[in-house]
């Protein structure tokens, strides 16, 4: 059996122009285990996730992958490591959802290389595992919003990384697509010990499908570790600065946040 790949972040720090997002960040993450980076709008959660991918480089600090800096080291070697699905991905105009899903293949293909029956059996099992095979020979310009996600998601699965970072992953899904996109990437991590890192809004759904929570707040880590031991009344105070309730989720046992608006009052617990 291989080593699981290791992903860390040295006193990162991220800026656009003169703007720091991210300021002398340090984390790990968890190997094999699902992730999920939280945090209120503006907090450098996405800005962190691009930075994991290699998608920005860094001010200062570093990136860290298996004990060596990220950024420096081949596209193609990391791109069969590290997947990203990122936030508004764009599709070429016209291109069908069998052919975009496989462009997720690439980084395994030598140059001017044809396609093998494994690219074929992985891109179709994408399609599949997301629920969009119907779809494979439509044009991506003709499909809803939640329908074009699922294919960005297709084409993250083919490309068959150990480590895959999602931006948002339920955007632009109904409620029942959200549900089966996180049972989706739970069965990758439990069957193929698939790491996941993804940011998501949802801390309920964070806190369910997560086996552990970064919360950052102006671009630095507040806190880390299982979602039992982060989400608190005092946390969701200070990192998204709302009173709330914190309580188990009837369903899976995991936290579950019940913010209280002006009009509410919080009965005691």
């Amino acid at each position: 059996m291989t080593e699981p790949h290791r992903l860390s972040a040295e006193s990162l720090s991220l800026a656009y122009g003169d703007r720091v997002i991210v300021d002398g960040l340090d984390l790990t993450i968890p190997s094999g285990a699902i992730t999920a980076i939280v945090g209120a709008n503006g907090c450098g959660k996405s800005t962190l996730l691009r930075a994991l991918a290699r998608l920005i480089s860094p001010r200062s600090g570093q990136v860290i992958l298996d004990g060596k800096a990220l950024h420096g080291r081949p596209t193609k070697e990391i791109a069969r490591t590290l997947g990203l699905l990122p936030q508004s991905p764009v599709a070429p105009e016209g291109i069908a959802v069998a052919d975009l899903v496989g462009r997720g293949r690439h980084p395994h293909q030598r140059m001017l290389a044809r396609f093998t029956a494994h690219d074929y059996d992985v891109v179709a099992r994408s399609l599949a595992a997301t629920g969009i095979t119907e779809f494979a020979d439509r044009s991506v310009d003709e499909l809803s919003g939640g329908q074009r996600q699922r294919v960005w998601i297709a084409m993250a699965l083919a490309q068959e990384t150990d480590i895959l970072l999602l931006d948002e992953p339920t955007t632009f899904l109904d409620l029942t697509h959200q549900i089966e996109v996180l049972d989706l990437l739970t069965d990758l991590n439990r069957e193929q010990g698939t790491t996941i890192v993804m940011v998501l809004h949802d801390i309920n759904l964070a806190a369910r499908y997560a086996d552990h929570l970064f919360a950052l707040r102006d671009g630095r880590v507040v806190t880390g570790g299982r979602p039992a031991e982060v989400l608190t009344s005092e946390l969701i105070r200070d990192v998204f600065e709302l009173e709330a309730l914190v309580v188990p989720d009837p369903v899976s046992g995991t936290p579950m946040v019940l913010p209280r608006g002006r009009h509410h009052v919080i009965s005691p617990a």
